[in-house]
């Protein structure tokens, strides 16, 4: 228990490191969920057009709702990326001062 107290500054960092990676990949899987999903729905809109079974207004302004959402979830990505590599970088910045304190 000692011993695990005193190496805290050392292991709290890497442990940061391993939950927020864990937490990403969660996030990750469940986003690419969603956009598979969206994907489908976008092919499935496409065969429903091409099979005569909405017409090309319907088609347009579905096909414009699925974009947005696709794009929305990109972005977010995108966002959470930035987050991750900043996240990142601050956990070594740690781990650099604390490694330079012992």
């Amino acid at each position: 228990m000692l011993l695990k107290a005193l190496l805290l500054p050392i292991t709290g960092p890497i442990d940061g490191l391993f939950w927020l990676g864990e937490q990403i990949q969660e996030r990750v899987d469940t986003e690419f969920d969603a956009q598979e999903n969206l994907h489908k729905q976008l092919l499935s809109l496409q065969l429903r057009f091409d099979m005569g079974e909405i017409s090309e207004e319907d088609f347009e302004i579905e096909e414009e709702e699925l974009l947005l959402k696709i794009q929305a979830l990109e972005e977010e990505n995108s966002s959470d990326e930035e987050e991750y590599i900043e996240a990142e970088y601050q956990e070594e910045a740690i781990e650099d001062e604390n490694l330079a304190l012992v």
